[in-house]
C-alpha cells in the first residue's frame, strides 16, 4: 500500500498577504480528494505548491520521504501534475507528447520500452485519444488538448496524481470520462487530488473535500450531503440543492427576480 501524501503548515508568498498560509492536510491512498472554493481562494497555488513548481515553506512527505528533497526525476516517479494551463508550443504527434509522461523513466518519443507503450496506450484510451494519436498538438481544439494533456500526465503511472481543473475545457460526456477515469485510479490505490468547480461532480465522484477560503483551508471533510450543505453557503454564498435520484448530482437555484 502506498504511503499518505501528507503537507504540513504550507506557505506560498509571493506578495502580502499570503497566496495561501499554514494549510496542512493529509491525503490517503484510494481516495479522490477535491479541492474547492471561490475564485481566488488558492486552490491552484496550492497543488502547484505540492507539485514542488512553486518556492514553499513548510513540509511535504510521502511517508519518511521529503519530496521537496528529491531530485526532479526521482519525485516524478512519485507525483504527477496537470496545470490548469497547457501550452503546446511544438507541434510534435499527441502519441509523442503522451510519451513525454514517461520521461521520468528514461524514455523519450521514439524510445519507449513494451512497458513505456503500454503505459502510454493505457493512458490514451482512458482519456478517448486514441483516434487523435497522429494527429499534430497544435491543431487540437481547448477540450482534445486538455484531453491529451491529460493523457501525458496518466503515462507517467505515479502514486500520486494531481490535476487542476481537469474537465474546465470539457463537454459533458468528456466530463464524465474523465471523472470517471479519476475515480478508477482513486479505487486502483492511487492518490488523487483535484481542483474542481463543478460541485455537482464533486458530490458525485469525490471521497473528501478541503473547503478554501482566502487562502486558506476552511476544512477537510467526506464529500456527504451534510458537509455541503454547511460548506457551500459559507463559501458561496448559495445553497445547494440534491437530485432526488439518489444520484449525488446537486444543483443550485437561480435567484428570484431574475
Amino acid at each position: 500500500m502506498a504511503d499518505d501524501l501528507i503537507i504540513e503548515a504550507l506557505r506560498v508568498e509571493a506578495q502580502a498577504p499570503p497566496l495561501i498560509a499554514n494549510i496542512s492536510a493529509r491525503f490517503a491512498p484510494g481516495l479522490l480528494t477535491a479541492i474547492v472554493g471561490p475564485n481566488g481562494a488558492g486552490k491552484s497555488t496550492l497543488l502547484r505548491a505540492m507539485a514542488g513548481v512553486v518556492p514553499t515553506q513548510g513540509t511535504i512527505r510521502m511517508g519518511a520521504a521529503d519530496l521537496t528533497a528529491l531530485r526532479p526525476a526521482e519525485r516524478a516517479r512519485r507525483l504527477a501534475y496537470l496545470p490548469q494551463v497547457h501550452e503546446l508550443a511544438w507541434d510534435i504527434s499527441v502519441a509523442d507528447m503522451v510519451a513525454l509522461g514517461r520521461f521520468a523513466y528514461g524514455a523519450a518519443p521514439g524510445r519507449l520500452s513494451a512497458e513505456d507503450k503500454a503505459a502510454v496506450d493505457r493512458a490514451m484510451a482512458a482519456t478517448g485519444c486514441i483516434d487523435l494519436a497522429h494527429r499534430g498538438v497544435t491543431s487540437l481544439s481547448g477540450g482534445e488538448a486538455a484531453l491529451a494533456c491529460l493523457a501525458r500526465v496518466l503515462a507517467a503511472e505515479t502514486p500520486v496524481l494531481l490535476v487542476d481543473e481537469p474537465v474546465g475545457a470539457l463537454d459533458p460526456a468528456n466530463q464524465y470520462r474523465v471523472m470517471e477515469c479519476l475515480a478508477a485510479l482513486a479505487a486502483d490505490g492511487r492518490t488523487v487530488v483535484a481542483v474542481l468547480h463543478d460541485l455537482s461532480l464533486v458530490a458525485q465522484f469525490a471521497d473528501t473535500v478541503l473547503w478554501m477560503a482566502s487562502g486558506r483551508l476552511a476544512a477537510q471533510t467526506p464529500a456527504t450531503h451534510d458537509a455541503f450543505a454547511q460548506h457551500v453557503p459559507a463559501l458561496f454564498a448559495r445553497t445547494p440543492v440534491f437530485a432526488s435520484d439518489g444520484s449525488s448530482a446537486l444543483y443550485f437555484r437561480r435567484s428570484q427576480g431574475t
